[in-house]
């Protein structure tokens, strides 16, 4: 059995240093992370197979080399949450046009009283126009869902809005 693992080895080794020599440095740099990767789950596979790595420890450490993806693969995350209908962008735009609106004229009809509007600008009762306008300015800056908020509170926001600006308009 060690024999022929030795034999397979020397000959993949053979291969791949046959093949180095024609490679430019950028395609040298993609080789020996590839070789790297597939060497690490060979090895994670040996492991495995003989009983020395758990089955689980050998998943966690083959997703490590993901990691370095990561990054690039969260450019995707908002589109992945239009496809599955958790976006408020485009999608629930042209839902409410379809809708004539009525989406939007739902969630700003709950009747907030002037204490709960007061609670969600963080104002008092007794604060000028300038002070309302501020407050939701501040507030839709760090919750507009083009900034990572979500339409429920940004629709809270402007209905707490309206409703301390209408007794003072």
């Amino acid at each position: 059995m060690h024999w022929i693992l030795g034999i397979a080895l020397t000959a993949g080794a053979f291969i791949v240093l046959k093949q180095w020599g024609a490679l430019t440095p950028e395609k040298k740099k993609a080789a020996t992370w590839k070789i790297l990767l597939v060497a690490g789950g060979a090895l994670l596979l040996f492991m495995v197979l003989t009983g020395r790595v758990h089955v689980l420890t050998a998943a966690v450490a083959a997703m490590l080399p993901l990691l370095r993806k990561l990054p690039a693969l969260l450019r995707f995350a908002p589109m992945v949450r239009r496809v599955f209908g958790q976006d408020g962008g485009a999608a629930s735009e042209s839902r409410n046009e379809s809708n004539g609106g009525r989406q939007q004229a739902q969630s700003s009809s709950g009747n907030m009283s002037l204490r709960e509007a007061c609670e969600v600008l963080g104002v008092t009762p007794d604060c000028t126009r300038e002070d309302v306008i501020q407050a939701h300015r501040r507030l839709m800056q760090k919750l507009h869902p083009d900034r990572g908020g979500n339409d429920y509170l940004a629709a809270k926001i402007n209905e707490a809005k309206t409703v301390l600006l209408k007794p003072q308009a």
